[in-house]
């Protein structure tokens, strides 16, 4: 499914009131990828941000992920703006902190696994990316589809390999951490209401994810 703008969001939206309830005063949400379907339902919605095709995310085997198998996004369309979205719909929420495992398998315009938060609409969120073929992590705000750098560091991200990447939000700050290591951190206010986690590719990125964990820090 891909999407232009905002259409359908309000069904996803709406799902977010449980999902907020249920974070509040809990421990970590771990997604469990070894009960999901090939198709991701129940727990994901997919969407993209930019043009182009949409992406292709399923549950892929991989024998180094956890339990054998990963949630990958396997479309190899080279179109340079364009952002495939898995979000999460069980979960909504504003100040939290969102880790992902992920792996850059293959790409030549781009090998950049991300993740996303809080998502109001599939043009308007925060999202912390790090790239293979650039050696870098950033931190942008996109804006009605529109993307902006706030903060960024460079540094060796191999492919084919495991990282884990984790984005914490509290309040208008932000920190990007790599590895476990902090990173760098950025302020801005453009996103005051809560909203959903999702993961995130650009253009012909092939990318595995696991072990993806998210804490409420209200």
């Amino acid at each position: 499914m891909s999407c232009r703008g905002r259409c359908g969001f309000l069904s996803f939206a709406l799902l977010g009131v449980a999902g907020a309830a249920l974070a509040q005063g809990s421990g970590p949400v771990i997604v469990d990828l070894s009960r999901l379907s090939a198709n991701l339902e129940p727990d994901f919605t997919l969407w993209r941000t930019g043009e182009g095709e949409a992406g292709k995310w399923t549950i892929v085997a991989d024998p180094t992920a956890v339990n054998g198998q990963a949630l990958g996004q396997l479309s190899d369309d080279r179109t340079d703006y364009r952002f495939p979205l898995a979000i999460y719909k069980p979960y909504s929420g504003k100040d939290l902190e969102l880790s992902v495992r992920f792996k850059a398998v293959a790409g030549t315009v781009d090998e950049a696994g991300g993740i996303v938060l809080p998502l109001s609409t599939p043009d308007d969120y925060y999202v912390a990316r790090a790239n293979a073929l650039e050696d870098n992590v950033r931190f942008y705000r996109v804006v009605k589809g529109r993307r902006e750098q706030l903060a960024g560091a460079d540094l060796k991200v191999s492919a084919n390999q495991w990282h884990m990447l984790t984005l914490r939000a509290e309040g208008e700050r932000f920190t990007v951490s790599f590895d476990g290591n902090a990173l760098f951190s950025a302020q801005d206010g453009t996103f005051r209401d809560a909203g959903k986690v999702a993961l995130w590719t650009k253009a012909d990125s092939v990318t595995y994810f696991d072990t993806i964990s998210i804490t409420s820090l209200e």
